[in-house]
């Protein structure tokens, strides 16, 4: 009598994880030179001198974006795909219900932090709000219609945070904490995310706010409560340039 053909479904294996540190370093450089790349043909196609990267308006600057998330997205992709199991598996790109209201409270919550993190240098130092604001201020500025500020959310308020918390909390991070442990990893992360903006006067702040993303995506074990944060965090900032307050 032939043997029953089986009845349940075959276990559900997954490939060892062979990517690490190294692909994640190699995916900062390949957004950095991305990044500089599509800069530069932008610049070309307008006619206009490196040291008029300011003038461009938002579309330009979505194109010339694109170069840089081709690094931070590309790479995990292709890192997950070729030497795992893929994104959603490997990185944890999953989301539940409760990353909404987790996520919104602690991006507020940062937003508040960050400013009373900063009240020293404010009392004490000739930095003000102004000067803190004048990176972000710059790129709101050029939202000057509805098409604008269309453009501004899509980069700064969802695609931007999408895009750094799979390369960041989800490359970079998981890759430092099997390497250096969890701490530790936790916080090179941080540091590393804050350096990449090139933006001194905000490199603590955007520190701090790396090691609460960092927190969140260790926590709940998923990035959905990270990339909500960040996409709070940054909407906030944006609404608040846009309006005028």
């Amino acid at each position: 009598m032939p043997d029953a053909e089986p009845t349940t479904s075959p276990v559900d294996e997954r490939a060892p994880v062979r990517w690490g540190f190294g692909d994640a370093a190699a995916g900062w450089v390949v957004a950095q030179f991305g990044g500089m790349l599509a800069s530069s043909l932008v610049l070309a196609i307008k006619g206009l001198e490196p040291d008029q990267l300011d003038d461009l308006s938002l579309g330009w600057v979505a194109v010339a974006q694109l170069g840089l998330w081709l690094g931070l997205l590309g790479v995990p992709w292709l890192a997950t795909e070729l030497k795992g199991n893929g994104l959603v598996r490997d990185l944890r790109l999953r989301f539940a219900r409760s990353d909404a209201w987790v996520g919104a409270l602690w991006g507020l919550v940062s937003q508040w932090g960050i400013l009373v993190l900063y009240l020293p240098a404010f009392w004490l130092t000739s930095v003000d709000v102004d000067e803190f604001n004048a990176p972000a201020r710059a790129l709101s500025d050029k939202a000057t219609d509805a098409v604008g500020v269309v453009l501004l959310v899509l980069i700064v308020g969802l695609g931007a945070p999408i895009v750094e918390e799979i390369f960041y909390r989800g490359l970079m991070q998981r890759s430092l904490v099997r390497r250096l442990g969890r701490v530790p990893g936790i916080v090179v992360t941080a540091v590393i995310f804050g350096a990449s903006h090139f933006e001194w006067l905000q490199f603590p702040a955007l520190t701090a706010f790396g090691l609460v993303l960092g927190y969140l995506a260790d926590r709940y074990e998923r990035l959905g409560p990270a990339v909500v944060a960040h996409m709070v965090f940054n909407l906030a900032a944006v609404v608040s340039l846009v309006s005028g307050s």
